[in-house]
Order: C-alpha cells, then sequence, then structure tokens
C-alpha cells in the first residue's frame, strides 16, 4: 500500500512563503503523477497542482498561478510546493496525491492516492 506523508505545514504570515514537502513510500510512485490538493473551511477539497512524472508538464489552479511552484524529485520518490506570497484564503489542509494518470488527475480532479494532509495557516 502506497503511503503519501506531508511535512512543512505551519502558520505564516500574508505575503510568507512556505515549502510543503511529500515523500511516497514506494519507489513506484515515481512514475505516477504527483501533486496537491487542498481543502478550505467549509469547502469541497480542490486541486492546486499536478506534476507529469518526468515533471514535464505542470497543472496550477488559477488562484495560485505565478506563486506555487511544484517541483518533484524521481530519485528520492518527493513532490515539492513552493508557496510564495500566501494569502489568507490560502489557509487549508493541503493533501499531497498521486495518479498513474496524469490527465485524469487534472481534467477530473482526482487522484489514486492520498495522504493524510498538513494544514497551512495564513493570518494578516
Amino acid at each position: 500500500q502506497v503511503q503519501l506523508v506531508e511535512s512543512g505545514g505551519g502558520l505564516v504570515q500574508a505575503g510568507d512563503s512556505l515549502r510543503l514537502s511529500c515523500a511516497a513510500s514506494e519507489r513506484t510512485v515515481s512514475t505516477y503523477a504527483m501533486g496537491w490538493f487542498r481543502q478550505l473551511p467549509g469547502k469541497e477539497r480542490e486541486i492546486v497542482a499536478f506534476i507529469s512524472w518526468r515533471g514535464a508538464s505542470t497543472y496550477y489552479a488559477d488562484s495560485v498561478k505565478g506563486r506555487f511552484i511544484i517541483s518533484r524529485n524521481n530519485a528520492k520518490n518527493m513532490v515539492f510546493l513552493q508557496m510564495n506570497s500566501l494569502k489568507r484564503e490560502d489557509t487549508a489542509v493541503y493533501y499531497c496525491a498521486a495518479d498513474p494518470d496524469y490527465i485524469v488527475a487534472i481534467t477530473q480532479k482526482r487522484a489514486h492516492y492520498w495522504g493524510k494532509g498538513t494544514l497551512v495557516t495564513v493570518s494578516s
């Protein structure tokens, strides 16, 4: 069973930066598309960013374009989310996700494997 473990969440002020990391328990995930979803208080889970398994393709939600950067290190089975210019509305639980199919993940907004989430709180 693949496990995804997030780290790097915390409390920051608006305008600050934060970097989330996600480690996968199995090397097979290095051939999967990986990315991040988030769930804001009282709202449904939404896709934030995704990256294809070779890193050649990336997807960003409109709300984070130009501020967030997704990257991955397949040698370490890890994916990262660099979050810059954070806003209060970025406050959410961020979930790492992985799916064998990048196009399915970004079009259907779903993933096969999920982490347990890490909380990001942005204060004004």
